[in-house]
């Protein structure tokens, strides 16, 4: 009964979150600034969106590509066009449920490849963590350009006594979070020191598979192409199009994580990257319209693609 209730719950939750920050952005814009979006959104050059999604589609292909490295490591030699397939599904079925795509895609490459789930699953799990050690590096770049800003925004609206407040019980929290990893031995303690340690197996087979130089350099430039499918959306919108590379970054880090926040960062996209170059003296206005621009083609993207990875697997494989 629990596991229904689950599944309901990991898809309306965050569904329901991304509606009410939809709403929450909507009643924060004057009339005036509704207005000026809709001008964006009708002025716009879309050949830079067009650009970007064409970037986004590579972005796919080295996703693909990138991920026969690993399983020729654990000794199967998938179709690249197999695994660009089961990705395309895969980032659909992440618009319903977050993160409910690797499933899929282990699920998938046991049907069409006969790679077992658990192994299948293994990769994708290693692919995580080194997206992860990315994603943390354009954090910290970005941190570094941006040190100013983002200290003088926490200065000016936090005063000094929270921080020593927050500091503290950010200590607190983590030395009582240490004593309870190494002395507990809780259900869910050990299941995710569990996860943990395949965490840590899945890197150390990236760093002695044949090809790991190859397989990092792909993930970088994965990376590097969502960064760029975001840079040369910013061209579209005259206000925007003069901002520097630091804040794109800047902005592209919030709006990752706004998609893993909500379904597909519904909602959640579009009111970061508001915020974002509102700190930059953006208006609210064309940092709203350039969120919804990216999420709205992205979106549409991945829906298309999905569908049609969908349908082709099927036909590419029609003996298995």
């Amino acid at each position: 009964m629990a596991s229904p209730f689950k599944k309901i719950a990991s898809l309306t939750i965050p569904l329901l979150i991304g509606i009410g920050l939809i709403y929450y952005q909507y009643t924060s814009l004057t009339p005036e600034q509704l207005e000026n979006i809709k001008l964006y959104f009708k002025n716009a050059d879309y050949s830079y969106v067009f650009l970007s999604l064409c970037i986004a589609i590579v972005g796919y292909w080295a996703r693909a590509y990138r991920w026969k490295y690993s399983l020729n490591h654990l000794g199967y030699n998938t179709k690249v066009y197999n695994n660009f397939f089961a990705v395309g599904v895969a980032y659909l079925v992440n618009l319903t449920i977050p993160r409910s795509g690797e499933v899929t895609r282990a699920v998938l490459l046991k049907k069409y490849e006969k790679v077992p789930f658990a192994k299948g699953f293994g990769t994708i799990v290693a692919e995580r963590v080194v997206d992860l050690i990315i994603f943390l590096l354009f954090v910290f770049i970005a941190f570094v350009f941006q040190f100013d800003t983002i200290s003088d925004f926490i200065f000016r609206n936090i005063s000094p006594s929270k921080l020593i407040f927050i500091g503290i019980i950010a200590f607190v929290m983590g030395i009582v979070f240490l004593f309870i990893w190494f002395r507990s031995n809780w259900k869910i303690v050990n299941t995710l020191k569990e996860k943990f340690a395949g965490l840590i197996e899945g890197m150390t087979s990236i760093l002695i598979m044949k090809n790991r130089w190859k397989y990092l350099f792909f993930s970088f430039f994965i990376w590097f192409s969502y960064l760029m499918m975001f840079y040369v959306c910013i061209f579209a919108i005259q206000e925007t199009s003069d901002i520097s590379f630091s804040i794109v970054i800047m902005g592209f880090i919030f709006g990752s994580v706004a998609i893993g926040f909500t379904n597909g960062g519904i909602g959640a996209f579009p009111i970061s990257i508001q915020t974002v170059l509102l700190l930059y003296g953006i208006n609210k206005g064309a940092g709203a319209a350039l969120g919804w621009i990216i999420w709205t083609s992205q979106t549409l993207l991945t829906i298309i693609l999905g569908l049609i990875s969908y349908l082709l697997l099927h036909f590419f494989n029609k003996d298995k």
